[in-house]
């Protein structure tokens, strides 16, 4: 027999799969989580949930310009001039530009 606390933990999906995972056009995706985008007009994309609840792809960054942001003066120039300490809102292309821009940020291909 199952205490209270195990059958409470079948039942309930775990939350990462719930974020993490959705569909988008039919196929499944994975959440906020960037990509780089060869060949389109912007240099990552990003799905996300936006407030009605529908998975929506955000684009972001210049194909044509390198992050420089090891540099400490670069990076806090950048997130000077974007406000990046109140860009709150994951469905903006400001938001995922300032999330690369982060310190200890890793780009992955």
């Amino acid at each position: 027999m199952l205490g209270f606390n195990e059958f409470l933990a079948e039942d309930i999906p775990s939350t990462e799969e719930v974020i993490n995972e959705s569909e988008y056009q039919g196929r499944k995706v994975t959440l906020n989580k960037p990509f780089r985008t060869p060949g389109e007009k912007k240099k990552f994309a990003v799905y996300v949930k936006n407030s009605a609840g529908k998975v929506v792809v955000v684009r972001f960054g210049d194909p044509n310009m390198e992050i420089k942001r090891d540099d400490p003066k670069r990076r806090a120039a950048f997130r000077s001039r974007h406000s990046c300490d109140t860009a709150k809102d994951k469905t903006t292309p400001r938001y995922w530009s300032c999330y690369q821009w982060r310190g200890g940020a890793k780009v992955e291909s």
